[in-house]
């Protein structure tokens, strides 16, 4: 029997874990399950005769450690935080990891270790990081053996809630670890815009933004995600004059988040000393200027002010919204903005009985051919939507790829080590076969490049 345990119980992971336990039997596994709340992790496995659920504090040296070596592979659906502390762990004691969270420095670091050992540490392998690149590696590679050459790759990724039904003000739902969502954008960006290296701060990620059209719901907003040109190297695209990697957005998110943004909300450093009993109004008060000259106009006009928007406005209507002025203590664990932002996502954005969600991937690629043929455009995109009152589109994206990539590897399919990404045929090969099989499939459209 193959023990296989999933670390993290998450919104992200119930597929994850559905998944892996419909295979269990005929696989014959046994799946664990850990969480630092038992309780939810009970409520991933069931009744399951193929699982359990354990609780797991991942700050206990001790208990990762005993979670680990009675493991033969690990899955991890934590926060990105917790990856490479995992990953130290799982090369150390000689077991493979598997995670859907981009891989860090860190863990690149680990390939040496990893190769050492005879370890496989396989990261970015949910939607976005992961069917993202493996639907771009197997089309780029279906483009070079068609005799093409890629000169420019944009390549977009989005959870968003379906359209054509009740949304709230911001038309976001969390339906993913809200800390992503809270400190989205917080390295900045950069990327490569027709032969140029742009570079983007934290600060201005979501106030540069440009419209994109997606094939049967109309034009998003987009905004540059973290580090396109590392990618380059990475998908064999050396020569592109243009490597745009970015998120997808309903318009008028990014205006709205970038003055959360300028007034500094989105921090994991600066401590608040009894958080708890503070009030949202409290808190974006510490983060306006310092009040030398007395001014008696109330925070609202202080906000506008300072963000250069106007008082009557879409932005502040919704930071209104959000609760952000409210006078009531927050209630919220931790002692950081960033914690307080959390929940306040979590209480005013959840995905509502009735309501479903969305994702959305779109690989635009232009081509130039050697033999003559006119250059063109080729457009890649795939939309999948959840189900009402089942699984979230994205937990179904997200954990459909881990399950895959760790049952073949459990069967000996996958003959990889050391720190990888799925951009190696063996990994994305057969788990796109299975997408498709299941639903999750690319529609590719072609358009004259003029």
């Amino acid at each position: 029997m193959k023990r296989i345990l999933v670390l993290g119980a998450g919104q992200s992971a119930p597929y994850l874990i559905h998944y892996l336990l419909e295979h269990a039997a005929q696989e014959d596994w046994f799946v664990t399950v850990g969480d630092l709340d038992e309780e939810l992790a009970h409520t991933r496995v069931g009744h399951s005769e193929r699982a359990e659920a354990v609780y797991f504090d991942v700050n206990d040296a001790e208990l990762r450690q005993t979670l680990i070596e009675n493991s033969d592979v690990v899955l991890c659906m934590m926060p990105p935080i917790f990856q490479s502390m995992l990953a130290v762990d799982c090369v150390r004691l000689k077991r493979p990891m598997i995670s859907v969270s981009y891989r860090s420095a860190e863990i690149r670091d680990l390939d040496r270790d990893a190769k050492r050992h005879g370890v496989l540490v396989l990261c970015e392998m949910g939607l976005d990081p992961g069917i993202d690149h493996m639907s771009a590696m197997r089309l780029i590679h279906r483009i070079g053996e068609d005799g093409g050459k890629v000169v420019g790759f944009c390549s977009y990724g989005s959870g968003i809630p379906a359209p054509d039904q009740e949304m709230n003000p911001l038309r976001y739902f969390i339906t993913w670890n809200p800390r992503n969502v809270v400190m989205a954008g917080e390295a900045g960006a950069q990327y490569l815009e027709k032969g140029r290296i742009k570079l983007t701060p934290y600060h201005r990620v979501f106030d540069r933004t440009w419209p994109v059209e997606v094939k049967g719901l109309g034009t998003l907003e987009a905004y540059a995600n973290r580090d396109s040109l590392s990618y380059m190297k990475l998908f064999g695209l050396d020569d592109v004059h243009t490597m745009i990697r970015g998120t997808l957005r309903y318009p008028g998110w990014s205006e709205t988040w970038s003055a959360i943004v300028h007034l500094g909300l989105p921090n994991e450093t600066l401590r608040i000393p009894d958080l708890a009993q503070r009030s949202p109004k409290e808190v974006v008060e510490m983060f306006l200027p310092l009040n030398i000259e007395g001014d008696v106009a109330d925070i609202e006009d202080r906000v506008a002010r300072t963000l250069g928007i106007s008082r009557t406005g879409r932005v502040m209507d919704n930071m209104r919204w959000l609760g952000l002025f409210d006078t009531r203590p927050c209630g919220c664990p931790g002692d950081t903005s960033a914690r307080m932002m959390e929940c306040i996502l979590k209480e005013k954005l959840p995905l509502l009985p009735g309501q479903r969600d969305m994702v959305i991937l779109k690989h635009q690629l232009d081509v130039e051919y050697e033999d003559g043929r006119p250059a063109e455009r080729i457009v890649s995109t795939m939309i999948v939507k959840g189900e009402i009152g089942g699984f979230t589109a994205m937990s179904k994206t997200v954990g459909m790829p881990a399950g895959i990539v760790t049952k073949l590897f459990l069967q000996g399919r996958l003959n990889l080590i050391g720190s990888q990404i799925p951009t190696h045929p063996s990994i994305y090969e057969p788990i796109l076969e299975e997408l498709e099989a299941n639903g999750i499939a690319f529609e590719e459209e072609r358009f004259p490049l003029s």
